[in-house]
């Protein structure tokens, strides 16, 4: 891999030596490939490069102006802290995948190189790494809360995602979330902690379980609804 630099503008490209005295340079999927005889020095073809540079920043150019993909409408929009978030996936000459949130956007970057994958499962997967990111940080903050509230707190806590459960609490008294509740707002992560904290106390949905949901929660009942199509 080689660098050209002049005016800010960077052209990187990988070489293909060959034993004839073939020459070219190619743009395709956003990569720039030169082929030159295995004889040609370094300089020689910087020099090849150079003298087409024109014709490779118009041709990366037009590749980067067809950079954002087309997503299916289930994929396109996505729930975070209980808002709707426009999903726009784009593909750019840089090295890892980055996901930034700007507004009601989350802008996903990814290397060309990445056109080759299956759009839905790679898109799953960034998805589901920032969801476990910022659950990290959404739960950590209702658990300290709970805890304070309450006034004491389970043996652990793990994030751990589960098919069709938010939620659960062990019989070795260690709470596990599921990293997908932050698609719920955070009124909803709250209360699914709660819900959690009070099996601490009783393990059943006894009368005394829900009197101390009440307790501490007045209005669970709005969040119950909200996930009711889960376990926890």
């Amino acid at each position: 891999m080689n660098l050209i630099k002049n005016r800010n503008e960077v052209i990187t490209y990988s070489i293909n030596k060959n034993i004839n005295n073939s020459c070219s340079i190619s743009v395709q999927g956003g990569e720039v490939t030169v082929m030159a005889p295995w004889y040609f020095t370094q300089n020689r073809i910087q020099e090849m490069v150079e003298e087409k540079r024109a014709w490779i920043l118009k041709k990366l150019e037009e590749y980067e102006n067809t950079k954002v993909a087309t997503l299916d409408e289930d994929k396109s929009r996505v729930q975070l802290l209980g808002q709707t978030y426009q999903v726009e996936l784009r593909y750019k000459m840089v090295n890892v995948p980055e996901v930034n949130l700007e507004g009601r956007s989350i802008k996903i970057t990814v290397p060309n190189k990445y056109r080759k994958m299956d759009t839905n499962a790679m898109l799953d997967a960034l998805l589901e790494k920032m969801y476990g990111s910022i659950a990290e940080k959404e739960i950590e903050r209702a658990m300290e809360k709970t805890r304070i509230m309450l006034g004491f707190a389970p043996e652990d806590f793990q994030i751990c995602k589960m098919k069709n459960v938010l939620g659960k609490c062990t019989q070795e008294k260690t709470i596990i979330i599921n990293p997908e509740i932050v698609k719920y707002s955070r009124e909803t992560i709250e209360y699914v902690v709660l819900h959690e904290y009070c099996h601490l106390k009783y393990k059943n949905h006894s009368k005394y379980f829900y009197r101390e949901m009440a307790k501490y929660m007045p209005n669970y009942k709005i969040f119950q609804n909200a996930v009711s199509n889960y376990q926890y």
